[in-house]
């Protein structure tokens, strides 16, 4: 599965957005998280340097939870093997 930028960045941005609502600092969600403030600070400015898991932990620091569509198994094709794949959106 391959995640791309586009789709990093929105995440990164909604990340932070949620940190900043929630009143907490870089120091406060680096903490909850067992991250260090600069890992913070790097994943809100450049998070295709980051793991998935990294920023999954950020969300569950944030208490989100990610749901992942678009799985062929989501989607009902009558049949499957002309139906074109389709990439996973990430809904935080």
């Amino acid at each position: 599965m391959q995640f791309h930028t586009q789709l990093l960045n929105a995440l990164a941005t909604r990340l932070r957005q949620e940190r900043m609502q929630q009143d907490l600092s870089r120091e406060q969600l680096a903490a909850v998280c067992g991250v260090s403030p600069s890992f913070i600070r790097d994943a809100e400015s450049h998070p295709g340097r980051c793991s998935l898991e990294l920023m999954l932990r950020l969300m569950q620091g944030l208490g989100l939870q990610a749901s992942i569509t678009g799985w062929a198994s989501d989607v009902a094709q009558p049949d499957t093997a002309q139906a074109a794949p389709r990439a996973p959106e990430i809904n935080p």
